[in-house]
């Protein structure tokens, strides 16, 4: 697939530079022909058949072998979720924490993970998002680190391995910036979500978890995709796998839309993506903006702007086509810059500003 192929896949990509990945990526006309094709059947063949209950379960082992192999690990070390906020409330559920226990994480993250973490009633401990701040902040209490894989915020990378190596403790990282940006190898980390509406380019609802021990997680939110088998009274046995941890029934649409949105991932995606926000990077800087450049980064690009003035200016880049985001409260606009963007999208973006 060349270049000029791939952005073809995106409609949206004929009438804006699209900046907005991190949030919810382009969606391809052969995502949503699928998903529409999948409704219609249901329609004409009706959704409750055996049949169709069948493919619907032959669909959801399909996507845990698919994003399985996308990170890394084995299928049966894979859960179903609708997002990342999904599998970060599945595992902080699961530990049990309670206020003699600690929880390590960074200034910088979403609320998709440090709203779980704050909900399990242990005692939160947030620091910079420094690798040696975060090692220095571990004490005999903390039983978990919570950190991002790549901060929603500036795109800065942390090293999770080497944070889960230097502790010693159980990890769960927020995977959500990472996935289809950069390659993730996410053997040896305890626990790791993934988002389907973003990077991956798959429909909302869509995502995954990664557990690396099933049974050292308990099942504190069972749904019926949980249990093998249960008693009148509600005891169950567990799903073998991850699978156990599955808190709903993805759309069937859902799921064929993201296997075509992960089919069409071209194998030079991270490459590009990686040169073009550089490239972006270099223009901002030669137009004067005030670039935030961490030292390990990956392709979100964020630059300081009075935070009174941030959402006026995303609307105003709308006006002329170009479509970033705020990130309130922080005076912070940023671009997802992804293996779709052009020379033309960031000519356009600095261009507005």
């Amino acid at each position: 697939m060349t270049f000029d192929e791939a952005r073809a896949l995106f409609p949206v990509l004929e009438r804006y530079a699209y900046f907005q990945a991190g949030s919810v990526g382009p969606l391809s006309r052969a995502t949503l022909d699928a998903m529409a094709a999948d409704e219609e059947a249901s329609v004409v063949e009706g959704r409750g058949s055996a049949a169709r209950f069948e493919r619907i379960l032959e669909l959801r082992q399909e996507m845990r072998e698919q994003l399985a192999q996308l990170v890394g690990v084995e299928p049966g070390q894979i859960a179903l979720t609708a997002s990342t906020t999904d599998g970060c409330n599945i595992v902080l559920a699961g530990l049990d924490l309670g206020p003699d226990d600690e929880i390590v994480t960074t200034t910088d993250e979403h609320f998709g993970l440090v709203g779980p973490v704050h909900a399990s009633g242990a005692r939160v401990v947030v620091v910079d998002p420094d690798p040696d701040r975060i090692v220095d902040a571990v004490t005999p209490r903390t039983r978990l680190l919570a950190l991002s894989h790549v901060l929603w915020t500036t795109g800065q990378l942390l090293p999770v391995h080497d944070l889960k190596a230097r502790t010693g403790l159980p990890i769960l990282v927020d995977g959500a910036q990472s996935v289809g940006t950069i390659p993730v190898d996410a053997r040896g980390l305890d626990f790791y979500t993934v988002s389907g509406q973003k990077w991956l380019c798959g429909p909302e609802g869509t995502g995954g978890l990664v557990v690396a021990d099933p049974h050292a997680l308990r099942v504190a939110r069972p749904s019926y995709l949980s249990q093998q088998r249960h008693e009148p009274d509600g005891a169950f046995e567990p799903r073998e796998g991850a699978a156990r941890f599955e808190p709903n029934l993805t759309p069937n649409s859902a799921l064929v839309g993201l296997r075509v949105a992960l089919a069409q991932a071209p194998p030079w995606r991270f490459e590009r993506a990686a040169a073009m926000a550089e490239r972006l990077r270099e223009l901002l800087a030669e137009a004067g903006q005030d670039l935030v450049t961490p030292e390990e980064r990956a392709t979100l690009v964020s630059w300081r702007v009075p935070a009174d003035e941030s959402l006026a200016a995303v609307e105003r880049l709308a006006d002329a086509g170009v479509i970033v985001r705020e990130l309130p409260g922080r005076g912070l606009l940023r671009a997802s810059v992804g293996w779709w963007t052009s020379d033309d999208d960031l000519e356009r973006l600095v261009a507005a500003l």
